[in-house]
């Protein structure tokens, strides 16, 4: 059992994406996990994953479910979120080459640029050296991968792929170029929960 998880309820996006290896994580640990379509199943949720997916169709259904203006509310309000991949897309400051009208929650003051190990046939796997994390290296899946461009001052750089960001915190919200839940680790869901 994590310490935190036990009773913790956390929210997964389940518009689009990689749903269900988030959901299978967060109970192994000892977590609650809730899927989230509407705006009401926000309602007492401890914390929120932003799966891995399409960003720009993430954000597009995200404001015709109703749900972004009430989840950047609960953002706003300090909920611990943990974006993967596209997740990561959704929680940046900025996104260098998103479309015109893509939105972005602007919680962790970073720059991301999208797909930017390459398109799907250049989707890769690599270990990776956790900050706070023991054990041996943590294996990490990207999947058309976004990678963090600027990160501001209170951006806590966990791991890089080269001089590449993959990794990162700012306070309570995580964010990875990298698919977590595809793999046996649970070490960063585990990390996370210990924030909520």
């Amino acid at each position: 059992m994590v310490r935190g998880a036990r009773g913790a309820k956390v929210g997964v996006i389940s518009l689009q994406g990689a749903v269900r290896p988030h959901v299978d994580a967060l109970v192994e640990l000892g977590a609650t996990a809730v899927p989230i379509r509407t705006p009401d199943q926000l309602d007492g949720v401890d914390a929120v994953i932003l799966p891995g997916g399409e960003s720009t169709t993430m954000s597009m259904l995200l404001e015709s479910s109703g749900l972004f203006e009430p989840l950047a509310d609960r953002l706003g309000d300090g909920l611990p979120a943990f974006g993967t991949c596209a997740g990561m897309i959704l929680l940046a400051r900025r996104v260098l080459d998103g479309r015109p009208d893509q939105l972005s929650f602007g919680v962790v003051d970073i720059d991301v640029r999208r797909n930017a190990f390459g398109r799907q046939r250049d989707s890769f796997e690599a270990d990776l050296e956790v900050a706070g994390v023991d054990g041996e290296p943590v294996h990490a899946v990207f999947i058309r991968a976004p990678v963090v461009e600027r990160a501001g001052p209170e951006v806590e750089v966990l791991a890089t792929v080269g001089e590449r960001p993959v990794l990162a915190r700012q306070g309570s919200v995580f964010v990875s170029s990298f698919h977590p839940e595809l793999t046996g680790d649970r070490r960063l869901h585990a990390r996370f929960l210990e924030e909520v």
